[in-house]
């Protein structure tokens, strides 16, 4: 079942999530530690208006577990996405004034910020599956391109991102990550 994310599936959302933020090495994981992270990503999923927050969050959930995430929100939103976050950061003690400093998305995009699949459930279909579902729900919206980024490293998430239809435009860093933009022609 696809639906927007509840604040009781906090605890299921956060290891997906992570399985990202381990990926990308960012700083302050490092420095801070993955558990004051976990609580202050977790305090932010209740936060409207931020990245990670609840409204921006659809899961895929089977049998009473949710198995897939998709965290999005149109490119005019990036700049001040974070701003409630950076406020729980700043309560915890963590001087950090931004998680993420680089722009993700271009002008005009409704950008798919995170997409994960649970460890147990990978290989399965169900991130293609989940993928699909999703992007015939931003069509419904209205919107005209969806994009992404994909670690230049990370070819079975390239060769989900390609089966499903969305091509590569472009690559910028994310950190000291380099990954390839992608998008996805909305109006086809």
């Amino acid at each position: 079942m696809f639906r927007y994310a509840k604040e009781e599936d906090a605890d299921q959302i956060l290891p997906i999530l992570f399985q990202i933020f381990d990926e990308m090495e960012l700083d302050v994981f490092k420095e801070v530690g993955d558990e004051k992270m976990g609580q202050v990503i977790k305090e932010g999923f209740l936060q409207p208006g931020y990245r990670y927050g609840l409204d921006n969050i659809l899961v895929n959930e089977i049998d009473g577990k949710v198995v897939a995430i998709m965290v999005g929100y149109p490119e005019a939103l990036e700049d001040n996405i974070d701003a409630p976050l950076i406020k729980i950061m700043h309560k915890y003690g963590i001087k950090e004034k931004n998680l993420f400093g680089d722009k993700e998305a271009w002008p005009g995009e409704w950008y798919l910020d995170s997409f994960a699949v649970a460890p147990a459930y990978q290989g399965k279909g169900i991130g293609t599956k989940t993928l699909e579902h999703f992007i015939g729900v931003i069509r419904d919206r209205g919107e005209k391109i969806l994009s992404l980024n994909v670690d230049v490293t990370n070819e079975p998430a390239k060769h989900v991102y390609d089966k499903a239809g969305f091509k590569k435009v472009g690559q910028l860093y994310i950190g000291s990550h380099l990954y390839d933009h992608m998008q996805y022609d909305l109006t086809k």
